[in-house]
C-alpha cells in the first residue's frame, strides 16, 4: 500500500518550505463545502486476505509468497513479524459483520486469498472445497446484513508454488492461471458478488517484489523485473475481464474492474516547465502505466519515450519496457467497467535527470525527485502526510484523461501515529475530514465518482512494516490471543458522514467531531482494563479448570478412602 520512498533532504525540505510559503496553500482548500453526495452514493471499508485472515496454513490452504516471505527470518519485515494469525479474521467472521453494521456502510471491500482457494494456485490441480465454503459463508453474512460486497480477486498472496515452478509474474504463463482462479471465483460466487476488482494496487506489487525486494517474492530485477511483471499482470486483467465479459456478465451482470493507487504529483514549482512536465511524467509512470493500456491500448507515450532511450544508451536493442501487438492493444482496450482509484497523499515533483550509466532502475527512468512540504500534517508514518487538495486534482486527472470512467474510490486513509495505543484519533477524523471533502467537491466538479471504501476496516498486517502502523477504524489488540477490537473516534464520525451521506451543515459537523471525542474517552479505559481482563480469562480458561480437576481427584481419593475403611 506504501507509496516509493519520497526523497526528504533537509535542503529539499527547505527549498520546498519556501516556495510553499510563496503559495499560501492550495484554492481548492480555501473553504469547506458543506453538501451532501449523489442519492445511492455507496460508503465502505476495506481490507484483504493477507493481511487479517490468519489461518495460514489451516482447513486446506496453501502457502502464498506472503508466506515464505515473512517466514524468511531475514529481517525483510520489521520485528520478524508474520501474518500467520494476523487478525484472526478467518476464525472472526460474524464478529467483524458486526463492525460492519456498527459502520453502517453501504459495501464491505475485501480480497480472496488464491492460495486458500487453489492451494497450488493451478486449478487442474485441485479445488479447495472448505476455502469455497469458507467464503460462501462470509459473502452470505455480508448480503444477509444488506452490506454488498465488493471482491478483491488478487491482493498481492500470490500462491508460493506459482513462483517457485514459474517464476511468477515474470512468467507470461500466470494470466492463464489467474484466468483460470478468476473463472473460478466468478462460477463460484458471481451469482451474488456484482462488484470485481482484478488486481489491488499492482505498481506496488511490481515495484517492491520485483524491482526493491522489499515485498513477496523479494527480487531485485532493476529496471527490469517491474515491467515484466506489470506487462503480465496487465494481460492478466485483459483476461480475467473477457472471461466475464463473454461467459459470465449475461447471467450474472456484475462489474469488473482494477484498483489503481497513486500519490498526487504536484510541480514544485509551478512557474518551471521542466517541473510541471516532471510532474506529469510522475502520474504517468504511475497511474498510467497500468490505466493506459486499459483505457486507450497502449503504455504512456512518455514512458515509452524514457526508458526506450535509456535503454538504447545502456547499450540495449530494445526497450526494457515490454511492448504490446496489435492485437494485444485491441484486445486490452476497455477491459474496466470502472476504475478503482486509491489515494493516500501528495508529493512535490522535480525535474531531476539521472545519467543512464548509472544503470537501469524504475527511479532513474522517472528522472524525478519526490519532495513532502514539511508543513504538511505528518500522520505518523515516514511516507504518509495528509495534503487533501491533492486528492482532488487526482481525482480530475482520472476524470479527463479516461473519458471520465465510473470511479470508486477503493483506499483512502490514515495510519496512526506509531506506538500510540489511544483511540482518539482525531488526525484520522481531521484526514477523513479533508479527503471526503474534496471527493465531493470532485463531484461537483463532474467526476463520476460512485462510491469510498476507507481503508481500513481493522488495524492488520502492514507487509513489511509488520504491525507498526495501524490504519483501523477498530483498534486490535494482537499481543491477546483473541485478538479483540475497540472502535477508535473515527468509528462515530464516519458513521455520521454516511448517515448524512455527505457535510450538511457547519453545527452538524461540528458537533461530530465533539461527540466522537467523547465515546473514545470511555473505550480508552475498556481498552486501559484489557490486560485485566487477560489475566482474568487465563484465570478463567487455566486455573478454574485445574483447580475442578484437582477438587475431582481429591473427591476420587477421598471417596475409596471411605471405600476401603467400610470395607
Amino acid at each position: 500500500m506504501k507509496p516509493v520512498r519520497a526523497v526528504t533532504l533537509s535542503w529539499a525540505l527547505l527549498l520546498v518550505s519556501r516556495l510553499g510559503a510563496t503559495r499560501k496553500g492550495s484554492p481548492e482548500e480555501a473553504s469547506f463545502y458543506y453538501g451532501t453526495f449523489p442519492l445511492g452514493f455507496s460508503w465502505g471499508a476495506g481490507s484483504s486476505a493477507f493481511q487479517t485472515e490468519g489461518a495460514w496454513d489451516q482447513d486446506g490452504k496453501g502457502p502464498s509468497i506472503w508466506d515464505a516471505f515473512t517466514h524468511s527470518g531475514k529481517g525483510k519485515v520489521l520485528g520478524d513479524e508474520t501474518a500467520d494469525v494476523a487478525c484472526d479474521g478467518y476464525y472472526k467472521v460474524q464478529e467483524d459483520i458486526v463492525l460492519l453494521k456498527e459502520l453502517h456502510v453501504n459495501h464491505y471491500r475485501f480480497s480472496l486469498s488464491w492460495p486458500r482457494l487453489l492451494p497450488t494456485g493451478i486449478r487442474a490441480d485441485k479445488v479447495n472445497k472448505r476455502g469455497i465454503k469458507f467464503y460462501n459463508d462470509f459473502i452470505d453474512a455480508l448480503l444477509k446484513s444488506n452490506i454488498t460486497p465488493i471482491v478483491t480477486l488478487h491482493h498481492w498472496d500470490l500462491p508460493q508454488l506459482l513462483q517457485v515452478k514459474y517464476g511468477g509474474w515474470q512468467n507470461v504463463s500466470m494470466a492463464n492461471y489467474f484466468s483460470d482462479y478468476a473463472n473460478l471465483c466468478f462460477e463460484a460466487f458471481g451469482d451474488r458478488v456484482k462488484h470485481w476488482i482484478t488486481f489491488s494496487d499492482p505498481r506496488t506489487m511490481a515495484e517492491k517484489g520485483y524491482e526493491t525486494g522489499r515485498h513477496a517474492p523479494g527480487l531485485q530485477l532493476h529496471g527490469t523485473g517491474l515491467y515484466k511483471a506489470a506487462h503480465h499482470i496487465i494481460k492478466a486483467h485483459a483476461q480475467a475481464w473477457h472471461s466475464y465479459n463473454s461467459t459470465w456478465r449475461s447471467e450474472q451482470r456484475g462489474l469488473v474492474g482494477i484498483s489503481l493507487n497513486c500519490d498526487w504529483g504536484e510541480p514544485m514549482d509551478i512557474r518551471s516547465p521542466k517541473d510541471i512536465e516532471a510532474a506529469e511524467r510522475y502520474l504517468q509512470f504511475c497511474l498510467g502505466w497500468f490505466a493506459n493500456p486499459i483505457y486507450a491500448g497502449d503504455y504512456p507515450q512518455v514512458m515509452k519515450d524514457r526508458i526506450g532511450k535509456k535503454s538504447a544508451e545502456q547499450g540495449l536493442d530494445m526497450s526494457r519496457l515490454p511492448v504490446f501487438s496489435l492485437q494485444e492493444k485491441s484486445y486490452i482496450k476497455g477491459t474496466s467497467d470502472f476504475l478503482g482509484l486509491g489515494h493516500f497523499t501528495t508529493r512535490y515533483i522535480t525535474e531531476r535527470n539521472y545519467p543512464s550509466r548509472q544503470g537501469p532502475s524504475y527511479q532513474n527512468d522517472r528522472d524525478l525527485v519526490e519532495l513532502v512540504d514539511p508543513n504538511w500534517p505528518d500522520l505518523g508514518s515516514t511516507w504518509l502526510r495528509s495534503v487533501p487538495w491533492g486528492f482532488r486534482r487526482l481525482l480530475h486527472f482520472a476524470q479527463t484523461q479516461y473519458g471520465n470512467p465510473p470511479i470508486y474510490v477503493t483506499e483512502n486513509g490514515a495510519s496512526q501515529k506509531l506506538h500510540c495505543t489511544q483511540l482518539c484519533d482525531e488526525w484520522r477524523i481531521q484526514y477523513l475530514k479533508g479527503y471526503i471533502n474534496e471527493m465531493l467537491k470532485a463531484i461537483k466538479d463532474g467526476a463520476n465518482i460512485k462510491g469510498y471504501t476507507s481503508w481500513s476496516l481493522l488495524d492488520k498486517f502492514e507487509w513489511e512494516k509488520g504491525y507498526s502502523d495501524r490504519y483501523g477504524f477498530y483498534y486490535v489488540e494482537f499481543n491477546n490471543r483473541n485478538k479483540p477490537r475497540y472502535p477508535k473516534a473515527s468509528v462515530q464520525y464516519y458513521k455520521k458522514i454516511i448517515a448524512a451521506n455527505g457535510f450538511p451543515n457547519r453545527r452538524e459537523v461540528e458537533s461530530w467531531y465533539l461527540k466522537a471525542l467523547e465515546t473514545c474517552s470511555i473505550n480508552n479505559q475498556m481498552l486501559a482494563a484489557e490486560p485485566l481482563l487477560s489475566h482474568m480469562q487465563m484465570v478463567t480458561e487455566i486455573v478454574v479448570p485445574t483447580v475442578c480437576t484437582l477438587c475431582i481427584l481429591i473427591s476420587a481419593v477421598l471417596l475409596m478412602l471411605l471405600l476401603q475403611t467400610q470395607s
